[in-house]
């Protein structure tokens, strides 16, 4: 990964090569933390966060469900990422802000373990590939199942929580796909292994409900709205595995990979094998929100102001 020049911690900003945990962090060993993927884009108004509010508010939610107290406000939080942007340079930028039990606390009774605060900045393009968005990928559903809300909290973001995605993730890779597609506890379609899925059907735009285990994106809802925005037909309803198959288009919505449309799963050819024309739609009127060129959505961006001397 590409290394940026500071890293806030705890209230306080440290090279990049000096951000360290103890080797008996809590965090470390029981996956207790949450975290947040956020992005900045370069516009006319200057370096602009997207949702960065509603990002920010998710982080707490997920804390407090996760018993752990974030030992500073939301603007604390708001106001230290603008900052570590600044001293970093950077006009475009992946954003990741970690919550998590410290050192201090052994065993899985975490209250008495500190709760430490960290953000990163860093160059970070598409996840999946610049060309993904154009040509799309080619998925896989997991054998593995989706967390169930009886077992954890699929709302959370959750650090631990990720060790399903990664199977999936990992799963789908040696199998020659790019990316997971998970199903719920039920059989139902839930989720990519890090976004939110979408399928298009006879002009009907369908995503799976919350009851089914999904992580609730931002980008997800960005896209809700957009799409309703377009005049498009959105239901969130069970979808059955069958229907990726047989949809017209499918494509996945998340912070990291962006908007990005699926051209086949599990060597199914989707619609035309190549990004459908409800996608394409979607996918312009999305790009031009995060750049700041639709006025629709200027409520989204958090603007900061960066040196002209910024790379």
């Amino acid at each position: 990964m590409e290394q940026a020049d500071l890293i806030w911690r705890n209230g306080e900003m440290v090279a990049w090569e000096d951000a360290k945990v103890h080797v008996l962090t809590h965090g470390l060993h029981y996956g207790t933390g949450v975290f947040e993927g956020i992005r900045a884009y370069e516009t006319e108004r200057g370096t602009a966060i997207f949702r960065h509010r509603d990002h920010l508010d998710r982080l707490f939610k997920s804390a407090e469900l996760y018993y752990m107290p974030v030992p500073y406000t939301l603007e604390e939080l708001r106001a230290a990422t603008h900052e570590l942007i600044l001293a970093n340079e950077l006009r475009e930028c992946y954003i990741r802000p970690i919550v998590f039990r410290g050192y201090g606390q052994m065993g899985l009774y975490p209250l008495d373990a500190p709760v430490e605060v960290s953000i990163a900045v860093w160059p970070w393009g598409a996840y999946l590939g610049e060309e993904s968005k154009q040509h799309g990928v080619r998925a896989k559903v997991a054998s593995w199942r989706r967390i169930p809300h009886d077992a954890l909290i699929p709302h959370a973001k959750a650090s631990g929580q990720y060790l399903n995605s990664v199977l999936a993730k990992i799963e789908a890779s040696k199998a020659g796909y790019q990316e997971a597609i998970l199903l719920d506890a039920h059989g139902f379609v839930c989720e990519g292994s890090g976004e939110n899925i979408f399928v298009v059907q006879g002009g009907e735009i369908v995503t799976p409900p919350q009851t089914a285990g999904i992580l609730d994106g931002i980008n997800r809802k960005s896209i809700l709205r957009i799409a309703r925005d377009l005049g498009h037909q959105v239901t969130e309803r069970d979808l059955a595995r069958a229907e990726l198959y047989l949809a017209d288009e499918v494509f996945l919505s998340g912070t990291a990979a962006e908007l990005v449309p699926v051209r086949e799963i599990d060597d199914h050819v989707i619609g035309g094998g190549e990004r459908g024309p409800v996608t394409r739609e979607l996918q312009q009127v999305f790009d031009d929100a995060l750049h700041g060129r639709d006025g629709r959505y200027g409520e989204w961006l958090d603007v900061v102001e960066v040196p002209s001397k910024a790379l």
